[in-house]
């Protein structure tokens, strides 16, 4: 039996935070809740709050997260060695969250009693020698200015791929492969798959292509234009600014992103209902 859990919400949902307010009147005499900051506040109640990124040290076995794909990520992006996830959908597509709201309380029910989880790779971001919050699904390197094309070359364990002129180019993971890849043209990996993915956005040359990489591979984005500002978003949640000759870098993340195992969990069941 679980004995500390985490619970992160949505708060610009009533029934996100109704569904918060459900499970801690369920489950408060079972196991100690703690809940982030952000869902204390706008639950406006005096149940334990604690950061997330804290949350591992003091013993918190699990997260709870209440939303779509983007508090997943939120989330995974607080945790240096992230703890496991059980998400339960309030969003909309909601490819990371499984469980549906009419069957959280059983599953949760279900998961205190003991869970196993899979383990998915992020990808570790260096933008010269500053470290960047980890990518659960992608980074995206794209121009700052409408309708300006950036240059810039692509080196895979220090052999260039590629130098491109283009809107900018998407490093997903095999779960970001759902994500915008997907929708920039770029192929769908099974999450077993050991593989990062280098998608090009609009590029100007016939023979520029998707490349599926090693996972193990360093990937390396250096801009070649002068005075062409472009953004690099992480996971779209973090944006910094990059320009000429800053170099990106990314390589395997020493901590995967952790999801609790769902007994009806299927890959390509999921990206039939989902994406169809």
């Amino acid at each position: 039996m679980l004995k500390k859990i985490g619970i992160v919400s949505r708060y610009d949902r009533p029934e996100a935070l109704e569904m918060v307010e459900t499970i801690i009147a369920r489950f408060r005499d079972q196991v100690d809740i703690f809940l982030a900051p952000r869902t204390a506040q706008h639950l406006k109640n005096k149940h334990p709050c604690m950061a997330i990124d804290s949350m591992r040290k003091a013993g918190v076995e699990l997260i709870i997260v209440i939303g779509g794909d983007g508090t997943v990520l939120r989330t995974i992006s607080k945790m240096d060695d992230p703890l496991p996830l059980l998400g339960i959908n309030m969003g909309t597509l909601g490819f990371l969250v499984d469980v549906k709201p009419e069957d959280a309380i059983e599953t949760i029910e279900n998961v205190l009693k003991g869970f196993t989880y899979i383990e998915l790779s992020r990808l570790a971001v260096k933008l010269n020698n500053e470290n960047l919050p980890c990518a659960t699904n992608e980074l995206v390197l794209i121009t700052s200015r409408a309708a300006k094309m950036l240059s810039f070359s692509i080196c895979v364990d220090d052999s260039q791929i590629d130098e491109l002129r283009a809107d900018g180019v998407v490093i997903a993971t095999p779960t970001g492969s759902t994500a915008y890849a997907m929708s920039a043209g770029g192929p769908i990996i099974d999450p077993r798959v050991d593989a990062t993915l280098i998608v090009p956005l609009a590029p100007f040359k016939l023979s520029a292509r998707p490349w599926i990489v090693p996972g193990s591979s360093k990937i390396k984005l250096t801009m070649t234009i002068p005075e062409k500002e472009a953004a690099v978003v992480l996971d779209g949640q973090h944006t910094y600014h990059v320009h000429e000759h800053d170099v990106i870098t990314l390589t395997r993340a020493e901590n995967p992103a952790r999801f609790v195992k769902m007994p009806l969990d299927g890959f390509y069941e999921k990206v039939k209902s989902k994406l169809s």
